[in-house]
């Protein structure tokens, strides 16, 4: 070879190969760009500066297996924005998500998507918890009247038969799969498991457990979708077999993880509620009956835990609608007797003691048996937990609603988050393992990448970074694509009750009453308390009926047609169902009432859904013990406690709530807020900048002119 070969060959081996994060930049910008693989397969696809940046920004996360927090605004399209990385990346990646539906989203149809697209031969898998999962062992005690309970007669009978046909056909045993079978049903309890009942490697079907079998599948998998309940209730109680699959995972990604913290503290503490109590007497009696009947009272010792149960709730007496929450500082809940609530907390350990020594007697019968002394073991323990005074750290509470809840919960989850899952790194560059920045890989580093819509109200995204013990990760703020300044308005009324007068709901009422009939009902009202709901939803019909109202094109519009729809009524997904098919015609026009979940992940674009109303700015309740702790804290630590806590708590709800009106870059629709404070508060400034930047309407003429000319158009 000739000198110039040589030194020809000599610079190409200078020149450094492409790191894989380069190559991983690469990769994720080719797919992203105006010819590349997910413009080719999508005619709907365009390249978004900020959908980009995110991917990018998530790529090189991946690569440096670093802490990352995106807020992506409405239309990003965050989906894809983590999705094509971490299926390029060739890293094992777990992925959780707010809810079991996007998790189903998610599985069944984004991820085959993509995977087809980036031709790509990976394995997802999906994975949910005990709940969602046929139990055949439970099945057949339900067959047979053994279970929690005894099978009804009638709807409930046929109801089983289903199941049990279904039974023979799936191979996942997910419930989603059966159609018809409503998430409420009563039913449910009696076919699916619990931490409690389950019984583990010991039942006589553990070789066919659909849950077994989902874990193999998701420990074998590329990609795993899993939801922030199943893991917040692992790192609790490590029995979801999550504790043998985090560490083979590369990255984690929570979506939807704004409700990180308010999950996380649900999961880390310790509960006791009536359901559970109920369930284990139920259980009590049925397997005692059948298994070893003769060999102790068991209708007695049954009986005894239910009115122990019983004898507690009579202690908190009746509680309002929506349930309320007692804060608990002492050995006493608020406002309950103090002499009364140790005596039923002392009767409910002793009846549950009196169980757990008799099942012992006879837990060589089998499983079930012995299964059931665990859990007599447990509730005992637990009931003395409670007797104790609340440990300084976390917050203790009473909630009592349908069923009555013992908690206490740490006030969020940042120390498990340092201690568990992402270990701080000192000033001097050192991870807790003493490792320096340029050190060499830990044993099984990995990269966590948290984003949604709404993360905070500032540039740093306080609200959600503090919590989360997330302070010292990288922050992006993605803003949204859409114009919202063409396609949005926002009215806020300048003469209107304050939320606190009795006649604030009827306001709101006649408010709604004479916007949505201009638009032939498409219309959201959002209540931030479930009174509020009752009081709107009872007096919009009798406004809507008496009145028929002129549109602005002179077309009358009968308001007496429009149907109203309040949350409670039917199901989630047949109440947006109904909303979707408002826009249809005049005669199928509807106004929906809600309140609590409809405030987030309620996704309607186009005309179906174009005025949105707030009833009031959702400043977290004052009088709850989580929000009085939390505050507490803040005060210790001379913080105010509504700059640093209250308003940003208000502007994040406010954001998901606003959030439901635009939902793609052809839509157009009008946001209501009838809230005063919000014009005339200096707070209101802050609020009103975390908002998209919309239209200001000055009156409630423009208002309607608004949504004539959306009516038109």
């Amino acid at each position: 070879m000739s000198p110039p070969e040589l030194a020809e060959q000599g610079a190409q081996l200078a020149v450094p190969a492409p790191s894989l994060a380069d190559s991983l930049r690469a990769d994720v910008a080719a797919a992203f760009s105006e010819d590349g693989v997910l413009a080719r397969g999508s005619t709907a696809f365009r390249p978004r500066a900020g959908q980009t940046e995110m991917a990018l920004a998530v790529a090189d996360t991946l690569s440096r297996r670093e802490v990352l927090v995106v807020e992506a605004g409405t239309g990003v399209g965050k989906t894809y924005a983590y999705l094509v990385p971490a299926l390029l990346s060739g890293q094992r990646v777990l992925l959780s998500t707010a809810t079991k539906t996007l998790q189903d989203q998610l599985h069944g149809r984004d991820l085959p998507r993509l995977l087809q697209l980036l031709g790509l031969p990976l394995r997802t898998a999906l994975l949910k918890g005990r709940a969602s999962y046929l139990c055949l062992h439970r099945l057949e005690q339900a067959r047979h009247g053994t279970s929690s309970g005894h099978v009804a007669t009638g709807v409930a009978a046929h109801a089983l038969s289903r199941i049990e046909q279904w039974s023979k056909q799936t191979r996942t045993g997910d419930l989603a799969e059966l159609p018809g079978l409503d998430e409420r049903s009563p039913l449910i309890p009696l076919i699916t498991s619990t931490r409690d009942n389950c019984l583990g490697q010991d039942c006589p079907r553990y070789r066919d457990c659909h849950v077994n079998l989902a874990r193999r599948e998701a420990l074998a998998a590329d990609l795993l979708v899993v939801n922030h309940h199943l893991f917040f209730a692992d790192l609790a109680v490590r029995e979801s077999g999550m504790a043998e699959l985090l560490p083979t995972v590369d990255a984690v990604i929570f979506d939807e993880a704004h409700q990180l913290n308010e999950t996380g503290v649900q999961f880390l503490g310790r509960q006791l509620s009536s359901s559970q109590v109920l369930d284990f007497a139920r259980d009590l009696l049925a397997t005692g009956l059948q298994q070893a009947r003769g060999l102790a009272d068991w209708q007695q010792l049954a009986g005894a835990v239910e009115r122990a149960m019983q004898d507690l709730r009579l202690c908190a007496g009746r509680a309002p609608a929506g349930g309320l929450r007692l804060s608990w500082l002492d050995t006493t809940p608020e406002r309950l007797n103090v002499d009364a609530w140790a005596a039923a907390l002392e009767g409910l350990q002793q009846a549950c003691e009196d169980a757990r020594v008799a099942l012992e007697h006879v837990d060589e019968l089998g499983p079930d048996v012995l299964r059931l002394a665990d859990r007599a073991r447990e509730l005992a323990g637990l009931v003395l937990f409670f007797r104790a005074p609340a440990s300084p750290e976390a917050v203790r509470w009473l909630e009592v609603a349908q069923q009555l809840r013992l908690i206490e919960s740490p006030l969020d989850i940042a120390d498990t988050v340092r201690a568990r899952l992402i270990p701080p790194v000192s000033k001097d560059g050192q991870d807790e393992q003493g490792q320096g920045p340029d050190a060499a890989p830990r044993a099984s580093p990995r990269a966590w990448i948290f984003t949604s819509a709404t993360l905070g109200d500032d540039e740093t995204l306080r609200w959600f970074t503090e919590p989360c013990g997330l302070q010292d990760a990288r922050v992006l703020r993605v803003r949204s694509p859409f114009d919202y300044a063409r396609q949005a308005a926002l009215y806020v009324p300048a003469v209107f009750p304050k939320p606190g007068e009795a006649r604030h709901p009827d306001a709101v009422a006649a408010l709604v009453a004479r916007l949505a009939p201009v638009l032939g009902g498409r219309a959201l009202v959002l209540t931030t308390t479930l009174r509020a709901l009752r009081d709107i939803g009872e007096r919009l019909p009798e406004l809507l009926a008496a009145s028929a109202q002129p549109g602005e094109d002179g077309v009358a519009f009968n308001a007496s047609r429009l149907e109203v729809l309040c949350q409670g009524q039917r199901p989630k997904r047949e109440l947006l169902e109904r909303l979707r098919q408002g826009a249809e015609s005049p005669e199928r026009g509807c106004v929906l009432v809600a309140s609590a979940s409809f405030w987030e992940g309620v996704d309607i674009p186009g005309d179906a859904l174009q005025l949105v109303v707030i009833d009031k700015l959702p400043f977290p309740p004052p009088g709850d013990p989580l929000v009085q702790a939390r505050s507490r804290r803040l005060e210790a630590a001379r913080r105010s406690p509504f700059n640093d806590f209250h308003l940003p708590e208000a502007a994040v709800a406010l954001k998901q709530g606003a959030g439901r009106l635009i939902r793609s870059e052809s839509d157009r629709g009008l946001l209501v807020i009838c809230d005063p404070r919000l014009a005339q508060m200096g707070y209101g400034r802050r609020l009103l900048a975390g908002l998209p930047p919309m239209r200001r309407l000055g009156e409630e003429a423009e208002a309607r002119a608004w949504l004539a000319a959306l009516r038109a158009d």
